[in-house]
């Protein structure tokens, strides 16, 4: 297993008011060391933005990742591109981030507010040169990448924030680099990242958006392995084998469910103790047990996982909550979202006498949520593998 991961997130809001974002934001990956994320911003709001901007994302993301020249690209998206009827131009524009190897980052920026690099807690700007392709002046920068280095690149909606009721006080690209390197902690995800810049930029509009805003973020990282257990088995029989299987993954492990938790406890010769958090009454407590990094109830708690993962893949609300809790849901929703790359999950197939399907909890039930958690946490660019005992 390849033991670096780029990983690539992002965030958005729209202009207040709109339905559709007028930015648009596509990653392609055409092989597993290979990402290309591309940030557009089509001119003004709305529908029309959002064509010229989901044109621009799709063509230049799937040119890149096929390594066509920069000035083919360029020139494919002038001659697509609709002519708005009222201006009487076709205008987009891009930021590109290409990654190959995991390593080699070349960056095409036009006209959007210059993609910046955070390197050891550090942020600056790589070093530019300019090209002119049909007129239009393409900023690029190429470099090799080290170990948890993050480049940031954003519509021009991060620039404005604030201008209007709450007013911009020199708000401006060296502020921006500024206040990320306030916040930033190295364990930071790139969905992290990026949430965090667009939640400030939301604060400064008084949560009413005179733009488009957005954020995309490119973070080189370790892989890291979390496998995670719920419900027994099928055949009691089954028991130490799946147990050991679950044990033998490298990185952390968690344990979802009473039952479950029972049969590792009884496999490793050690006793279940009761958590000591009690922060979410609406959620049961954690417990312990030597050697698992985590260990909690199962189906109540799992749906609630569910949930934080729908809000993440969407507008991501619901971070500064669950980030910042201790109850189970919060945290494994840190480790599957924040900091697991690839994950294990053991799904048991043996129906819990405690529970029956009319109280939603059944072992159906158990399976579809699991089922949709693993698509979930895919979409979030997670490599999963579901193992059936």
């Amino acid at each position: 297993m390849i033991r670096l991961k780029t990983e690539c997130a992002y965030q958005a809001v729209n202009h207040v008011g709109e339905m559709l974002c007028g930015d648009n934001i596509a990653i392609v990956e055409p092989d597993e060391s290979t990402k290309v994320m591309v940030l557009a911003d089509g001119m003004g709001s709305g529908v029309k933005a959002n064509i010229l901007s989901t044109l621009t994302a799709r063509i230049m993301s799937t040119m890149i990742a096929n390594n066509l020249d920069i000035e083919d690209c360029v020139r494919t998206v002038i001659s697509t591109l609709p002519v708005c009827q009222d201006r009487q131009v076709a205008y987009c524009t891009f930021s590109v981030c290409c990654v190959r190897e995991n390593r080699h980052v070349t960056l095409y920026n036009y006209d959007n507010p210059l993609p910046f690099l955070m390197r050891a807690g550090k942020s600056f700007l790589p070093d530019y040169t300019s090209l002119i392709i049909a007129d239009k002046k393409i900023d690029i920068a190429s470099f090799d990448a080290k170990l948890d280095d993050c480049i940031f690149m954003m519509s021009d909606g991060t620039l404005h924030a604030g201008t209007g009721p709450t007013l911009n006080y020199n708000w401006e690209l060296p502020q921006i680099m500024s206040f990320m390197e306030n916040l930033y902690q190295k364990d930071m995800s790139a969905k992290a990242l990026a949430t965090t810049l667009v939640d400030r930029c939301n604060v400064m509009y008084n949560y009413e958006p005179g733009d488009d805003t957005s954020c995309a973020v490119t973070k080189i990282r370790l892989r890291s392995q979390i496998s995670v257990m719920v419900g027994p088995p099928a055949h009691e029989y089954d028991d130490d084998r799946m147990v050991s299987l679950f044990l033998s993954k490298e990185g952390k492990h968690i344990v979802c469910g009473g039952t479950t938790a029972k049969i590792v406890a009884r496999h490793l010769k050690r006793e279940v103790l009761a958590g000591e958090d009690d922060v979410n009454k609406e959620l049961p407590p954690t417990s312990r047990i030597e050697g698992i990094d985590l260990v909690t109830e199962g189906q109540l708690t799992l749906r609630k996982v569910s949930e934080y993962a729908n809000d993440y893949l969407h507008a991501n609300q619901e971070y500064f909550r669950w980030c910042y809790q201790w109850d189970g849901a919060s945290q494994i929703a840190q480790l599957l979202f924040e900091e697991a790359t690839d994950i294990n999950i053991f799904i048991g197939s043996a129906m819990n006498a405690g529970y029956s399907e009319n109280e939603g909890l059944g072992v159906e039930r158990k399976m579809k949520l699991m089922e949709s958690l693993a698509e979930q946490l895919r979409k979030m660019d997670k490599n999963v593998k579901v193992i059936y005992f």
